[in-house]
């Protein structure tokens, strides 16, 4: 990987972020793959619908994704169009998008072909787990709810049934604060 790459995807900061689980990172790369494909078109839907409101949400969502795989690039520009309120020329932003998708169609190919199996988080890893959902929540990172989803055995190991189900509830509901509440009176001795 050469300097440019890693702007594009750094990998291991975005495998740090998940206390190195690899497979939960492949997960949160097709899930982002997904989500995120066609957030400029949805972006410009948007604005020339005069939802300025819309589209502010929808790069803020998109940056907060992007810093979770480690996606320098998109994160940046996005953090720069959200600041200008979305009225930057969008070509900077589907450029990076664009160059951060298929990066990750290559490392999909390559990890599909080494048949990648799904590993969960440690019990020393649970704890890093539930404070890293505590700040995706805090940060109202749309991130919040591909955690909750592919680490939902360890979530619920450390959180116990209900109030996992409680946290994923709201934060289906993208009431990140009421899942954050929830979560907090959850590890609460």
């Amino acid at each position: 990987m050469n300097a440019t790459d890693a702007e594009v995807l750094d990998q291991a900061g975005g495998l740090q972020q998940l206390m190195g689980d690899q497979a939960l990172y492949l997960q949160i790369l097709r899930r982002f793959r997904q989500r995120y494909a066609e957030s400029v078109t949805q972006l410009r839907a948007a604005l020339a619908g005069g939802d300025g409101a819309g589209a502010v949400r929808i790069v803020h969502t998109l940056k907060g994704a992007a810093g979770m795989l480690g996606a320098q690039q998109l994160q940046q520009t996005a953090a720069q169009l959200e600041a200008a309120s979305c009225t930057l020329p969008l070509a900077p932003l589907e450029q990076a998008l664009q160059r951060l998708l298929r990066e990750i169609d290559q490392l999909l190919s390559a990890a599909d072909g080494a048949a990648a199996p799904a590993v969960l988080a440690s019990a020393s890893a649970q704890p890093m787990l539930v404070q890293h959902l505590a700040r995706l929540l805090e940060d109202g990172d749309g991130a919040a709810i591909d955690v909750l989803e592919q680490s939902a055995a360890a979530l619920t190991a450390s959180l116990g049934v209900e109030v996992f189900e409680e946290v994923a509830a709201a934060a289906a509901q993208f009431d990140f604060d009421a899942a954050l509440a929830r979560l907090r009176r959850g590890m609460a001795p």
